[in-house]
């Protein structure tokens, strides 16, 4: 048996729960690696590249298998079709070492019950390597299979995005920097550059206007992170670190946190704040918001946690208002893509209404919340204007909020790849007769 077969298996397994079970990768892959048995770092860490790089260039590999196949697949053969793709990525991909991929693919084959297929994977993969230039060629009149998006978000990009769709599509097949955020209240910038240095020898970058953000120049296994355990960083996009500055909580306030979990923007309003805040955190799944306090209590802060529907506040609110309130709004999550590929399998066209009614629904039922001369921030992390500008130009409209000063109208924007963050919106609003 080829050496690497296994890994092709597994990851094939991971990217065939995707496709036919509708799984996010973060829940198919340590389930897959579960039943695995002993595995060494290095292959569990080959298991997630291949998986992850496969799921991140499927519409790609589908266009390439129109191509390359004499007959399409069989439309429930979701194992094989995963396999391919896994197959694909590793002599597709330029930074992947294609040497005994092929065969290595061919071994999992085996090894996933594929066995009559085996001949197939391996012409399918040595026909690529043969014709890669003319086949890709093909592809670059199809945006879709050029840049491995869906259809209809390409078409949306392209409405919402018309002089920037190229350049979200390509940052959106990119590798995700790996962001931290430094506790100011236990550490600085400065400092743990420096230690990041001199214990793991790993450069670091801050970034002009987000003042707690750090780029490290490689990834690092979070428990490695120097005081990670106690509570020195916190794992976080730079982006998603914009919105406890933007909110701007002082000692003593009040503040609500709806939709909290995981509790990065939570734990960050404390930071921010020297950890004087009477926060309320409320998440609808009780098991997310048990990840709220697993973080509060790594970091050392407190917050009150509920578990409770942000649209119906009549079932948690004392009725006493909040000086802020942060709408982290579930959304269609287009914004962090390069994070998380199986976004673009995971979502449709027909979900953008769902989210967008959910949205509306949270800002109308909670700006009641806030107290007088107080501010919202309505946050997601969508490209979409329809979960954003419009959305929130919506709300201003009715006549109840303004935006605050210094907010671009209608909101800022970050599209992937800006300053090499994650994308994300935000509109900070304040009330006009309050």
């Amino acid at each position: 048996m080829a050496a690497g077969g296994l890994t092709r298996a597994l990851a094939a397994r991971v990217v065939a729960a995707v496709l036919a079970r509708g799984q996010t990768l973060d829940a198919a892959l340590p389930e897959a690696l579960a039943g695995a048995g002993e595995l060494a770092d290095r292959d569990r860490a080959q298991v997630r590249a291949l998986a992850f790089g496969a799921v991140r260039g499927h519409h790609r590999h589908q266009a390439l298998l129109r191509l390359l196949l004499d007959r399409p697949l069989k439309g429930g053969d979701r194992l094989l079709e995963a396999l391919l793709s896994v197959g694909l990525f590793q002599v597709a991909d330029p930074l992947q070492p294609d040497h005994a991929a092929v065969s290595a693919t061919v071994a999992a084959s085996r090894l996933l019950g594929e066995e009559r297929a085996s001949g197939l994977v391996n012409a399918t993969l040595r026909r690529y390597q043969r014709e890669a230039p003319a086949l890709l060629d093909r592809l670059r009149a199809d945006p879709a299979a050029w840049y491995s998006h869906p259809d209809w978000l390409v078409g949306r990009l392209q409405a919402d995005w018309p002089d920037r769709w190229r350049a979200i599509a390509a940052a959106n097949q990119e590798h995700p920097p790996f962001w931290l955020r430094v506790n100011r209240l236990r550490t600085n910038v400065g400092d743990y550059t420096a230690r990041l240095g001199a214990e793991l020898g790993v450069g670091a970058t801050p970034v002009a206007g987000i003042p707690d953000a750090l780029r490290l120049d490689a990834a690092v296994p979070v428990q490695r992170l120097p005081g990670f355990g106690d509570g020195l960083v916190s794992v976080q996009d730079a982006a998603s670190q914009l919105a406890a500055p933007l909110l701007a909580p002082e000692p003593g306030m009040r503040v609500l946190d709806a939709c909290a979990a995981p509790g990065g923007k939570t734990t960050h309003l404390l930071e921010v704040a020297a950890g004087r805040l009477d926060l309320l955190a409320i998440d609808v799944d009780p098991d997310r918001l048990a990840r709220v306090g697993a973080n509060l209590q790594r970091l050392g802060l407190a917050a009150t946690l509920v578990a409770g529907d942000a649209t119906a506040p009549e079932a948690w609110w004392d009725g006493r208002p909040f000086d802020r309130i942060l709408v982290d709004a579930p959304c269609t999550a287009t914004g962090v893509i390069r994070r998380h590929p199986d976004i673009k399998l995971l979502r449709r066209a027909e979900d953008v209404a769902g989210f967008v009614g959910r949205q509306r629904l949270l800002l109308s039922r909670l700006w009641p919340l806030l107290a007088p001369g107080g501010r919202l921030l309505y946050s997601t992390c969508s490209l979409l204007r329809a979960e954003n500008q419009d959305l929130t130009g919506e709300f201003l409209a009715s006549g109840a909020a303004r935006l605050e000063p210094g907010t671009p109208v209608p909101g800022l924007q970050l599209l992937p790849g800006d300053r090499d963050t994650d994308g994300f919106y935000y509109a900070l609003m304040g009330s006009v007769n309050r």
